[in-house]
């Protein structure tokens, strides 16, 4: 094999190899994070604005059905909350390189959250009302369907960081996948403090 003499090296330099990441501030993918929990953040304040419209153009009791219990739904608030609190645990943990403490946090928060859907799914069986019984049960299951179809994809960005994570695929200065789907968690932990409070707080 013939060597490239250093003059012609000097003429044509190899390319730079392309950057599979960057600081979280300036990556692609933070700023696609940003983007999408902006563009939820718009749906899910439409579906609330569309359940004060009707309340307020309701001529009857708002809700028809009555007040929604708490003895469900307060608890697995609290347990979301609790969830939203070992997610921030587990990223700061590798933001100071305790790789363990990530995946234990991450696991702890996975099972807060199937916890979460656990409960609502058995709130849903104690409705005497479906989505087709009124306008207030189709927003009723709209708004909390959705929320939960929310939390259900956060659980699988969460397995999925979790496997890279026991595969140590993490350290104190490569965790942008950790910080992208713990800002993820914590907007549905939000939305549903604003969904909380709007179908269960607002009509007492």
């Amino acid at each position: 094999m013939t060597a490239v003499p250093a003059q012609e090296r000097d003429l044509h330099p190899s390319p730079a190899p392309l950057p599979v990441g960057g600081r979280e501030s300036r990556s692609p993918g933070r700023w696609g994070m940003i983007w999408v929990v902006a563009t939820e953040a718009s749906f899910f304040a439409y579906l609330l604005f569309s359940y004060f419209y009707l309340a307020s153009m309701a001529r009857g009791a708002w809700p028809p059905d009555g007040v929604p219990e708490l003895k469900l739904s307060l608890p697995n608030t609290v347990i979301l909350l609790l969830s939203s609190g070992t997610m921030w645990w587990a990223e700061s943990s590798i933001r100071k390189g305790r790789a363990a403490a990530l995946r234990i946090g991450l696991v702890v928060t996975f099972v807060l959250g199937c916890v979460f859907l656990t409960i609502q799914g058995i709130e849903y069986s104690h409705k005497h009302f479906t989505p087709q019984t009124d306008a207030y049960g189709s927003l009723f299951y709209t708004i909390t369907g959705f929320h939960g179809a929310h939390v259900a994809v956060g659980l699988l960005m969460i397995a999925v960081v979790a496997v890279r994570a026991f595969l140590g695929h993490f350290d104190r200065g490569r965790h942008l996948a950790v910080s992208n789907v713990a800002l993820y968690w914590h907007f549905v932990d939000a939305v549903w403090l604003a969904v909380f409070t709007t179908l269960y707080l607002t009509p007492r």
